[in-house]
């Protein structure tokens, strides 16, 4: 349990009193006790007027807001303000600003327009955690430290450059070492001296944004560098918070998929994973799904707060939908579903200016508590307060693992080849929507994770291969595991060097197969997978597109072969005994229908439990505690639908209606069985 003083799943949100009167702090309060608001994120943007000057702090606002909510029953999650800095410190301090892709140096505005690598930046900043800690970290309103927010962006100033020559020291110690890790006799770029090296950017070797480089090693090693040069800024902040109080939570947001932080490094530095929830619309539930699968899987399976997530509408997206009457409900809870002992929102008020007035609100500009989103979080704070702390610190048990890695996701996207259409995300979740469609639970996991937990792990386009990861999987197969890889895996290392010998490299021999060639056709294009005999639910032929291994089968049963093109008859899917267990090569991208019965296959074989049957649009999971299981049904669809509970005899804990066999759920509605 993250706090003892509140023992519920947690319900509030970002909240900014410094934008209002003291006339609207009051009616805040009223309407929060209305809707079950009990913990309030704030002051995630006051920099600026916590420290008007150089030498110059005041907290007198905060001291009254943080008392005033307190006595009001609301908790605080306490923010340390250091998400922008303020307009002097950028006037007289030139080397806080970022410097961006195209070498251009940032004026002051709008926010994560801090360099990481500024001393001015950590010096003010450590110092600001400093006197928040040293003053509120006795206050018994304080129930987790927010550091910063939403970290991202990449800074290409001189402050990094400099820095980055250092962290390289770091890691490969001699300057012969980077030249062969970024194979830089490549185009005659070898270097002879540190302070030769410049950043990878629009002014030497990157292209599109950094979508594009001729040094793919050197590329890496700049996003692991800002990576860690932004979690080294958490970390000096959090060390100073961590002076004053070793039991309360520090956090920082996370975002998701967000492409630029490797998520796994940052979890090992936070005491619990907090997130941002903003699917859009027409967002697959399952990619939100498998979001909060990763959010969870960051630390091992431990609860996750959702820190943020919208009451209706968003502002900026391209098109910013309202969510339609029990889907803020509806979403809320599959966070809790997957993992989630917070249900929090940004924003509790809507701001009256600036860019993020039509980011919805639990109040909203109106004022008053006569709003049908005002209604529905009211409704929503009653039950979860209802539910008290049956659900907070349950666990999701899981025998299915993915395997999800940010530095082979930087890796496919640098690659000079062989499809620009290639998106790791969109392969691994078409793996994980197959699991998810069938109600089988499912660890997103990194690639230090202990395997021997699970039955079956999947990792989708591994390209890149770790030192120590192959030999992992490969002791996971002979212990009598199964696992799953695909297209385009095995293929470099760390440094993104080409395995040489023959792909899938050192999966060769786990797999059983070499593959020749890969041929890459515009997605629009596709070949068949074709079963000559049945393999459990697969059987006949399927449509296949992106990428075409053209592997030769060395040990490895073939199960499936190509049905057109000149590498018509080559294997396209195969199965490789090893030790007492067995490995699937799958060499191309295959539509739905395939995915769905592979992964029922494979369900068959190894006994996978399913948490329930349902009909599609009917999410079913379950969280267990106490050896106790918690059934979540969530019906997405806007009508009625069916489930099948079995012989199960569950009871509705919002309702207090009892459940058995097949039983209908209305639209958009929310079951919580046990």
């Amino acid at each position: 349990m993250m706090n003892k003083a509140l023992p519920k799943i947690w319900y509030g949100g970002d909240y900014n009193p410094e934008q209002w009167d003291e006339a609207t702090w009051s009616e805040d309060i009223r309407m929060f006790k209305l809707a079950g608001i009990d913990i309030a994120t704030i002051n995630v943007f006051a920099w600026a007027l916590n420290q008007p000057s150089e030498n110059t702090y005041d907290f007198s606002w905060l001291d009254q807001t943080i008392d005033r909510l307190y006595q009001n029953g609301i908790y605080i999650c306490l923010a340390t303000s250091t998400a922008a800095h303020p307009a002097w410190m950028a006037k007289r301090y030139p080397d806080i600003r970022r410097v961006d892709f195209n070498g251009r140096k940032r004026a002051f505005g709008g926010r994560h327009n801090s360099c990481p690598n500024s001393l001015t930046y950590q010096k003010y900043a450590a110092r600001m955690a400093d006197k928040l800690a040293e003053r509120y970290h006795n206050h018994p309103a304080i129930l987790v430290w927010h550091v910063s927010n939403e970290y991202g962006g990449y800074c290409y100033c001189e402050n990094c450059q400099k820095q980055f020559r250092v962290w390289l020291k770091d890691r490969y110690h001699t300057i012969e070492a980077v030249n062969q890790a970024w194979n830089t006799n490549f185009w005659g770029h070898t270097f002879y001296d540190w302070d030769e090296i410049v950043v990878p950017s629009g002014l030497s070797e990157e292209w599109e944004n950094g979508n594009n480089t001729n040094f793919q090693g050197m590329s890496l090693d700049y996003r692991r560098f800002q990576s860690d040069s932004l979690l080294e800024t958490y970390k000096l902040e959090r060390d100073q918070i961590k002076k004053y109080t070793s039991t309360t939570p520090v956090t920082t947001n996370l975002m998701g998929l967000h492409p630029e932080l490797d998520y796994f490094k940052w979890a090992k530095e936070m005491d619990v994973i907090s997130w941002d929830n903003y699917p859009s619309i027409n967002t697959p539930v399952s990619l939100t799904a498998m979001t909060h699968d990763l959010m969870r899987g960051l630390k091992s399976g431990e609860p996750f707060m959702l820190m943020e997530q919208t009451p209706s509408q968003q502002n900026w997206q391209p098109f910013n939908a309202l969510k339609r009457p029990g889907v803020m409900r509806l979403w809320s809870y599959q966070a809790v579903a997957r993992g989630a002992d917070t249900v929090m929102f940004f924003q509790l008020r809507r701001s009256r200016g600036a860019t993020e007035k039509y980011h919805g609100a639990v109040i909203e500009h109106v004022g008053h508590e006569h709003t049908r989103v005002f209604k529905e979080t009211a409704h929503l704070g009653k039950e979860l307060n209802t539910l008290s702390d049956q659900i907070v610190d349950a666990r999701i048990q899981a025998k299915v693992a993915i395997v999800f890695d940010w530095e082979n996701r930087w890796a496919i996207q640098l690659s000079s080849g062989p499809s620009v259409a290639l998106d790791y995300v969109e392969e691994v979740h078409k793996y994980y929507d197959a699991f998810y469609q069938k109600n089988i639970p499912v660890d997103m996991i990194g690639v230090d994770e202990d395997l021997s937990q699970y039955d079956l792990v999947i990792a989708p386009v591994l390209y890149m291969v770790k030192q120590g990861h192959a030999e992992r999987l490969k002791q996971f197969v002979k212990d009598g595991g199964t696992f799953v890889t695909t297209f385009f895996s095995g293929i470099v290392n760390e440094n993104d060097l080409v395995a040489l010998g023959g792909y899938p490299g050192e999966f060769r021999d786990l797999m059983g197969i070499w593959s020749e060639e890969i041929d890459a056709l515009e997605p629009t294009h596709y070949n068949e997978i074709m079963f000559h005999k049945t393999f459990g639910s697969l059987k006949g032929h399927y449509n296949c597109n992106l990428l075409f291994d053209l592997i030769h089968s060395e040990t490895a049963e073939v199960l499936a072969t190509y049905g057109d093109d000149f590498y018509q008859g080559i294997p396209v899917v195969t199965k490789n005994k090893f030790g007492k267990g067995q490995a699937y090569y799958i060499a191309s991208s295959p539509d739905q229908s395939f995915m769905l019965d592979f992964v029922d296959t494979l369900r068959k074989k190894l006994a996978l439990e399913v948490a329930a049957n349902a009909e599609t649009g009917v999410e079913i999971i379950a969280r267990e505690k106490d050896g106790k299981k918690i059934f979540f049904i969530l019906n997405h669809n806007a009508g009625n639908a069916t489930f099948d509970l079995g012989e199960r005899e569950l009871i509705d804990q919002l309702s207090g209606i009892q459940y058995t066999g097949e039983s209908e759920i209305q639209g958009h509605d929310v079951l919580i069985l046990s």
